[in-house]
């Protein structure tokens, strides 16, 4: 492990965080949103807003695992501020001798994947980092990438309304001045919410709508309630467990990415395919009758069985019709105990819910 340089401003870049009185302060939902997109967008289980003081790491949003601080010595983000103008990616941290012996590489959280945007004050000094992490090793894609910077951005002006905020306290006479001011901020966020909000709805691997874009199509097809009811399916790569266990993770991703492009190029313009989570998929059919929709799902598992992936790769799909006043988690729960069905019959087949 190698113990990060200090900045050779650091006096200043200090003064520069101590006068944002950040620090030690209670957790803030704006700050926690940030995160959670940041995280959603990169596909990390854990992700942080940090503010490196003089000896210590401080966290103002953790997310993933517990802790309020840590050695500044021990930090990635303390690494990542040196480069105030570039986003820090460790794609694997034990192959890194700055982070190889690190605490956090050879213990719990098991560190593996860091990327870091460092969170600049309006004068140019990096008070900390945006960071996302993973215990697995991984790449941060182009547009990845502009999004974490984008949302360190954010973070960064969240940092500055806090200042303002504090200056109205203190100069009431200005006040007007300073609403302005902040009603500014305040739609410069709300569009590039609205804008980052769009890239939380797709799921970073296989481009497809992930679950929370399913979840609206599936309560707006029930809503709407024209035609026939719509049909769900769930479904699941057979033994995908091994397919990672023996030919690895980048094969594993390789077989996802295969078959979101067979659901995509299926069912685009007759339904919505997205990625409900590891090696499901979920396909909405509105607006079509119950056998048109099994047709549809037994030509989806045998043009899965002809891919061309070199080596074997099947499904299983569990159907299901919505019933009349059925809300969207119950027809979901019936679409998976048809899965069930088909896996425990066999798998490689389409079974319909009653």
């Amino acid at each position: 492990m190698i113990k990060p340089d200090r900045p050779a401003n650091e006096a200043e870049r200090l003064a520069a965080l101590q006068r944002h009185r950040i620090l030690d302060t209670p957790r803030e939902q704006e700050f926690e949103d940030l995160v959670a997109i940041a995280r959603a967008i990169c596909g990390t289980s854990m992700g942080a807003v940090t503010l490196i003081d003089g000896e210590r790491q401080w966290f103002k949003s953790l997310q993933g695992l517990d802790g309020e601080q840590t050695p500044r010595d021990e930090a990635f983000c303390a690494h990542a501020i040196l480069q105030p103008g570039h986003l820090t990616v460790v794609e694997d941290a034990r192959q890194d001798a700055r982070f190889r012996g690190n605490p956090s590489v050879t213990a719990d959280p098991f560190i593996r994947f860091y990327a870091g945007a460092p969170l600049l004050s309006s004068d140019g000094y990096a008070l900390g980092t945006l960071c996302v992490f993973d215990s697995r090793p991984g790449q941060l894609g182009a547009t990845q990438a502009e999004a974490l910077r984008a949302l360190s951005r954010q973070v960064g002006r969240m940092l500055e309304m806090r200042q303002l905020r504090r200056r109205i306290d203190h100069h009431q006479g200005e006040h007007d001045w300073y609403e302005a001011r902040l009603a500014e901020y305040y739609v410069q966020l709300e569009q590039q919410n609205l804008a980052l909000s769009e890239q939380t709805r797709t799921d970073p691997l296989t481009g497809l709508p992930n679950r929370r874009a399913l979840s609206a199509a599936l309560a707006e097809a029930i809503e709407r309630g024209t035609g026939a009811p719509p049909a769900v399916a769930l479904v699941d790569i057979d033994h995908f467990k091994q397919v990672n266990d023996l030919h690895g993770h980048t094969e594993g991703d390789r077989v996802l990415v295969e078959l979101a492009g067979v659901l995509r190029a299926q069912f685009a313009g007759r339904g919505m395919a997205a990625r409900y989570g590891g090696e499901e998929f979920v396909i909405l059919l509105p607006d079509t009758p119950l056998a048109q929709a099994e047709l549809q799902c037994q030509y989806l598992r045998e043009a899965v069985a002809h891919l061309p992936m070199g080596l074997p790769v099947t499904v299983s799909v569990g159907l299901a019709a919505q019933h009349p006043g059925e809300s969207a988690q119950e027809t979901l729960r019936r679409a998976d105990a048809a899965l069930y069905q088909a896996k425990a019959q066999g798998r490689d087949r389409v079974v319909v819910a009653g």
